[in-house]
């Protein structure tokens, strides 16, 4: 593993799918997974049929652990309390 790739911030995102539920995950090139979502065979199966997807909220993580943490969070709260994460009051 390249040094540029070690330090590279970690984001959490939560996806807008094109049937309006959302999808949250973790990665370190928010771009190119977000071309996989909607592109690729790489993309999260629940994203595969439900495209055109897009980013709706990221927030930087310092490293892998703490990223999958926040998002096993995030996945863990009522779709109320991500819409008000995604646009607070």
């Amino acid at each position: 593993m390249s040094s540029d790739k070690k330090n590279k911030d970690w984001l959490v995102y939560i996806l807008e799918c094109s049937d309006k539920t959302l999808y949250t995950g973790i990665t370190n090139n928010l771009e190119k997974r977000l071309e996989q979502h909607n592109n690729g065979k790489d993309g999260a199966k629940y994203t595969r049929v439900r495209r055109p997807v897009k980013c709706v909220y990221q927030e930087v993580q310092k490293n892998r652990s703490e990223a999958s943490k926040r998002e096993f969070a995030i996945k863990n709260i009522t779709r109320t309390e991500k819409l008000k994460l995604i646009k607070p009051i």
